[in-house]
């Protein structure tokens, strides 16, 4: 569409405070890509802040077109935070499958033989030109326990979240949500184990922007 130019955009997809288990917590997430149509650097982040502890994940990627709305991405993630510090290698795939479903599968390996995978999907459902819901799933994958890290091997988390957010302009759009959180197999036994519940309902609301 654009030739051999070079674009840029910063997507604030969350900034919100949450109700959780262990109390309010404070969350974002956000992605940056610059570069043409064909090939991009992608910068994809999240964090968490509750009850005096953080959890900080960044991710820097070479993104590749290979399809009409398909990016084949390849790169680094860096864990840290109040927990164990973790580099894990990545690829993966994103992009819009039809009826404009948003898809983002990607495997990460690390030292020791770590590996995991998640996958997250999302649709914008339009109410009014304004109004829109939007439902998302992620799920993840462990294939090694880290106890440390609170992971166990197999099935690790779902997490299904449904917000509903109006756009004041197409650049600013408040929302509220409400999010459910379980974690299954060894997971949630270390969660257990941990004292903490394996199911967590929590209620958000925040704004999302871009520029």
């Amino acid at each position: 569409m654009h030739g051999g130019s070079i674009h840029q955009l910063l997507r604030l997809e969350e900034l919100e405070l949450r109700d959780t288990e262990r109390g309010s917590a404070f969350s974002w997430e956000g992605r940056y890509w610059v570069g043409s149509d064909i090939d991009r650097i992608w910068l994809r982040g999240t964090g968490e802040h509750v009850d005096g502890d953080d959890a900080l994940e960044l991710e820097v990627f070479y993104g590749r077109r290979v399809a009409a709305w398909w990016d084949v991405v390849a790169g680094l993630r860096q864990d840290f935070g109040s927990g164990p510090s973790r580099t894990f290698a990545a690829i993966g795939i994103q992009g819009l499958a039809p009826y404009k479903f948003e898809l983002e599968a990607t495997a990460y390996f690390g030292a020791g033989g770590q590996a995991s995978a998640r996958f997250e999907a999302g649709y914008d459902l339009l109410l009014t030109n304004r109004l829109i819901v939007k439902p998302q799933l992620e799920l993840n994958v462990y294939g090694k326990a880290d106890p440390e890290a609170g992971v166990g091997s197999g099935l690790g988390t779902l997490e299904a979240a449904l917000r509903v957010r109006y756009e004041l302009t197409r650049r600013f759009a408040p929302y509220v949500g409400i999010v459910l959180e379980r974690a299954f197999s060894d997971t949630a036994d270390l969660r257990r184990a941990a004292g903490e519940d394996r199911e967590d309902t929590q209620v958000v609301a925040g704004f999302r922007t871009w520029f």
